[in-house]
């Protein structure tokens, strides 16, 4: 439990650590936000509780499938934003989006081995 713990602090630390620097400078805390931490200390956590690169390697793989259905949400939000649009309107349609998007992703995802 103590290590779970450890884990969730500095995950959660890290995503502090961006909402307050967002709050001054907007672009940096975007640059420090897209910046895959957390993928690299899940990587680090995955390869020191087993070792097995098979499985590391397809966390990755399936990693990088999982990341192109969300960018789009990056440009819905601020579009909507822009135009008027309430932030819980324009977050929801852009989780929307992005769940349909994952739905998507799934079997083509499946047909480089990568199975949920």
């Amino acid at each position: 439990m103590g290590e779970f713990a450890v884990r969730a602090i500095v995950s959660g630390v890290i995503v502090a650590i961006v909402a307050i620097i967002a709050r001054r400078y907007p672009a940096m805390g975007a640059l420090i936000a897209s910046l895959p931490l957390i993928s690299i200390l899940a990587m680090i956590w995955l390869w020191r509780d087993t070792g097995d690169t098979e499985l590391l390697a397809g966390h990755v793989q399936a990693t990088f499938f999982y990341v192109i259905p969300s960018l789009p949400m990056f440009l819905i939000i601020p579009l909507m934003l822009r135009q008027g649009i309430n932030f819980w309107a324009s977050l929801s349609a852009g989780i929307l989006v992005t769940i349909l998007l994952y739905v998507a992703t799934i079997p083509i995802a499946a047909r480089f081995g990568i199975k949920l």
